[in-house]
């Protein structure tokens, strides 16, 4: 139920997408460059979970974070980019949602002073697009924060464009596909 597409750029950097095959919406989008050393990096996830360390790794010896920690994610829709904070149990009159235009970022703040982040949105410095305090608006539901920034028209013109662009690419397993890199 998925198509994953695997980007390569010439500066180095590597993108993964995954797209579900009947919406054609995106699921995830992780990026990785080479460090400093020439070796690959790790995964840094930009869209859909964030990836938990296996048991047993390194990452994780003796000391983890607690499983009541707020999980800050983004999960777009067709329509808009969301982000969904897990975790946060305060009424939604205590959250402000608001947009730092000299610093293209959003903010998030809590009255009682219990939460404070700041996030950007990648997709819109991509395009160079400014942020607009219109398009962005929140929710609060079972402990759950929801973040919704409508799509500007040129972000939604270029996801279609892609997504008849993906439509002609053969998969990899269909047989025919040669996976050559050039």
């Amino acid at each position: 139920g998925k198509r994953k597409i695997h980007y390569l750029f010439e500066d180095g950097k590597e993108m993964a997408e995954e797209y579900d095959i009947k919406t054609g919406q995106l699921m995830s989008r992780k990026w990785r460059e080479k460090n400093t050393l020439g070796g690959t990096g790790k995964w840094q996830v930009e869209v859909g979970e964030p990836t938990s360390p296996l048991l047993g790794a390194l990452e994780s010896e003796l000391i983890t974070e607690s499983s009541s920690n707020p999980i800050f994610m983004r999960k777009d829709t067709l329509s808009s980019f969301q982000w969904r904070i897990r975790n946060l149990p305060y009424p939604k009159e205590v959250y402000s949602v608001s947009v730092e235009e000299e610093q293209r970022c959003c903010v998030i703040r809590t009255t009682n002073k219990k939460y404070y982040k700041k996030f950007s949105i990648p997709d819109l410095d991509r395009y160079h697009l400014p942020l607009d305090a219109a398009a962005l608006s929140f929710t609060h539901a079972n402990n759950t924060l929801i973040i919704t920034y409508q799509k500007p028209k040129e972000i939604l013109a270029a996801e279609e464009q892609l997504q008849k662009e993906l439509k002609k690419i053969k998969a990899a397993n269909s047989g025919d596909g040669d996976c050559k890199t050039q």
